[in-house]
């Protein structure tokens, strides 16, 4: 059996096709390509705007940087995430601040951020950032209405949920990234996701303020609206109002990106399709737990089992050419936070489920024959 990693990128000769256009063109880098992606991305999650950068990383950063974090700024994230939607926030030299996981979900626990809210007397605390984790969206109402009552913003982190939505009160569906209640949010092209664009991020806002101002900073911040500059030397002239970085994305990474777009509901659909096969398959084998269902508006970015003899299974499945994961290792233990004083004990669920967790093998292009070898592999190691 050939090699079966957790994530896979799919790229088709359309994909190739679209690349070579722009790499014969007279554009590579800042080309029409990007505004193009951005307009279609930010249709595809209904947000009214759109700034394509470099990587997801990139995206979490200037929105912290145009969101005003600086240092005494305290922000709350989740410690099951990848460390940049933490970084971000050190980045700008504020405060991480982690708040335990919901043991059902996986999300960040809404009623533990609450808890350090209302112990926030100096009011430190000026952000939330939830993380739609494996791809199953936060329930972003209920987070906007706490937010407003402390007067947070937030920026939602759904790297791992284009195309996955929650419903909220009214029965509405609300696309992640949208915008109705987050200020900001962002999304990765790495090539395990949804959309794969080598690298590459997008953020999506319905604040043209901040939209504006995500333009400048992704670009060394150099004023790109002539009406706004200070001087006018000529048509030459460009003019740096503050210090922003070059986070800007290539024209052929956009058009990959773009082509990439075409297809994401058919991928999305095989996810799901492949979350269905896994559930059935354990969902009466006890040595596995895992939420129960295929959840709705879940976009799948992983599917998550939690297991006994994490360790051994894992080294197991490796032997088989099967390449499942560890999605994450709590941000709070990594030796870089646990400077500030965090330490085990700190966040039980985060913990509890991080001793167990494995990500199965989720990508559009893995074949039934490839999925049922995971599946029986997986019987095969505890029946032994």
């Amino acid at each position: 059996m050939k090699k079966i990693p957790y994530g896979r990128q799919h790229i088709t000769q359309e994909d190739i096709d679209a690349v070579v256009e722009v790499l014969q063109s007279e554009w590579l880098t800042q080309g029409p390509n990007i505004k193009k992606f951005e307009e279609a991305f930010a249709s595809y999650v209904g947000a009214k705007y759109a700034v394509a950068v470099s990587n997801g990383t990139a995206a979490l950063h200037l929105n912290a940087m145009a969101l005003g974090v600086q240092p005494g700024d305290k922000v709350i994230t989740t410690p099951i995430t990848f460390v940049a939607s933490a970084n971000c926030v050190r980045y700008c030299g504020g405060e991480v601040v982690f708040a335990d996981i919901d043991p059902d979900t996986y999300l960040l626990d809404i009623n533990k951020v609450r808890e350090l809210l209302e112990a926030d007397t100096q009011k430190e605390i000026k952000g939330i950032i939830p993380v739609n984790f494996a791809g199953r969206v936060v329930d972003m109402e209920a987070f906007r209405a706490l937010a407003d009552e402390f007067g947070c913003w937030i920026i939602e982190d759904a790297c791992h949920s284009p195309g996955g939505y929650f419903i909220n009160s009214a029965g509405e569906k609300v696309m992640s990234g949208s915008g109705r209640y987050a200020d900001l949010a962002i999304f990765s092209f790495h090539p395990v996701k949804h959309i794969a664009a080598g690298e590459g991020g997008m953020i999506t806002t319905n604040d043209e303020v901040l939209y504006k101002k995500l333009l400048n900073l992704r670009t060394h911040g150099i004023q790109q609206d002539p009406t706004l500059k200070i001087e006018d030397h000529g048509v030459w002239y460009y003019e740096m109002q503050e210090l922003g970085y070059n986070y800007r994305l290539t024209d052929f990474q956009s058009a990959l990106g773009l082509s990439q777009l075409k297809r994401a509901d058919a991928g999305l659909q095989k996810r799901k399709e492949i979350a269905t096969r896994y559930f059935e398959a354990f969902k009466d084998f006890t040595p596995i737990k895992h939420q129960s269902g295929v959840v709705e508006g879940h976009a799948y970015h992983l599917y998550v089992i939690q297991v006994e003899k994490r360790k051994e299974l894992i080294n197991y499945l490796r032997s088989l050419n099967i390449f499942a994961q560890i999605h994450y290792i709590p941000a709070h233990l990594m030796p870089y936070y646990r400077q500030f004083g965090w330490k085990e004990g700190d966040l039980p669920m985060a913990e509890k489920y991080y001793s167990g967790c494995l990500s199965l093998p989720v990508y559009p292009t893995l074949t039934l024959e490839e999925q049922d070898f995971v599946i029986q592999s997986v019987y095969k190691f505890f029946d032994e």
